[in-house]
This record gives structure tokens, sequence and C-alpha cells, in this order.
């Protein structure tokens, strides 16, 4: 897993930061969806420049049961296929509201 993006914020407040990859370099905003009305539907709303790029889950560790935030991004930039990461706490960070976009390839 890579690196393909940092931000900061709270799982409960959502996440401001930025997006790269050796092409891509936008910032990034994760907003809570306060339209949800079902389970089913995302936790979280991905957007650059106030376009929607995808949409974040909150999961639960299986060996820690620590909550974490997986995502999928989708945009014309990233081709055909969807684009999927976990936010992960940055190593190494004083900050501990500091999180690191780990690319999860689906292959």
């Amino acid at each position: 897993m890579g690196a393909i993006g940092f931000v900061s914020g709270t799982i409960e407040k959502g996440f401001v930061g930025e997006l790269r990859t050796l092409s891509i370099r936008v910032p990034i905003e994760i907003r809570i969806n306060r339209g949800k009305g079902s389970e089913v539907q995302p936790d979280y709303r991905v957007y650059t420049d106030d376009v929607e790029i995808g949409a974040g889950w909150v999961r639960l560790a299986a060996v820690s049961e620590r909550r974490y935030v997986s995502l999928a991004l989708e945009a014309p930039e990233f081709g055909q296929r969807r684009l999927y990461a976990n936010l992960a706490r940055a190593a190494g960070q004083d900050n501990p509201d500091a999180y690191v976009l780990l690319w999860n390839p689906a292959d």
C-alpha cells in the first residue's frame, strides 16, 4: 500500500487535505453525509473543488476493533476503475488528527 494523500480531521467532523498521485495533486474534503437515510448509504462524501469524487464508510477493524474510514474514489483521471483507500494515522506525526490515505489496490 502506498500513500496517496494526507488529511487532517476527525471521524466525527470530517477531514480536509490533499490527494496526491504521480499525475494528480488536488485538495480534497471528506464531508460527513448529513443526508444519510439508511445504513447502506455512505457516511462521508468526498469532494475536490466542490466536485464529488467519492464516498467513505466507517468500518471496524477486525483485530483492534478500532474505527477507520474506507474510501472509494472515482474520477476520469483514474480511468475506468475505482480507487480504494483507507484513512490511517500518519506515522511520526505529533498531531493526533493527522491521517494518510493508504491506497488499497483492488487486485
